[in-house]
């Protein structure tokens, strides 16, 4: 058990409508079988494009600035613009730690991890920049969404 911290894209294709003529086709593959999709009846795709396990600092970010303070595990909007904004946070604390408590404080939690300022905040940071860099380095053409689960 523990704190999961989830960060998803949510692409609209719309092919479920002919006017947005979505050609081609799906083909996936469970245990060597083939699974039936209908590329007629997608309408999204969803992708995960973040993962983090117990990494606190980050959630309390995520619950103050996109869920409004409510920490009940539900699935928030994220805008391109928040997320600048945590990765320009995270740069500031990676160039002066002392920043850590005033831009990326910690959260106490019984499944949260440590609250500690060390080597683990520090690659949680370091996750964080190269998850928003890689989103930031596509085409921008989704809805992001966090989640957690503890």
């Amino acid at each position: 058990m523990g704190l999961d911290m989830y960060l998803t894209k949510q692409t609209y294709v719309g092919a479920n409508y002919d006017h947005n003529k979505i050609t081609g086709e799906i083909e996936l593959y469970k245990d060597g079988k083939l699974i039936d999709v209908n590329l007629s009846r997608v309408t999204n795709i969803n992708e995960r494009v973040g993962y983090w396990r117990k990494a606190n600092h980050i959630h309390k970010w995520f619950v103050d600035n996109c869920q409004n303070g409510v920490d009940d595990c539900k699935e928030y909007y994220v805008s391109i613009e928040q997320l600048k904004e945590l990765l320009q946070r995270c740069k500031d604390v990676l160039q002066d730690i002392d920043l850590a408590v005033t831009l990326l404080p910690t959260a106490s939690g019984f499944y949260f991890g440590s609250d500690a300022y060390g080597e683990s905040y520090i690659d949680d940071i370091k996750r964080t920049l190269k998850i928003i860099e890689d989103i930031l380095a596509e085409d921008i053409d989704g809805r992001y969404y966090y989640r957690s689960s503890w």
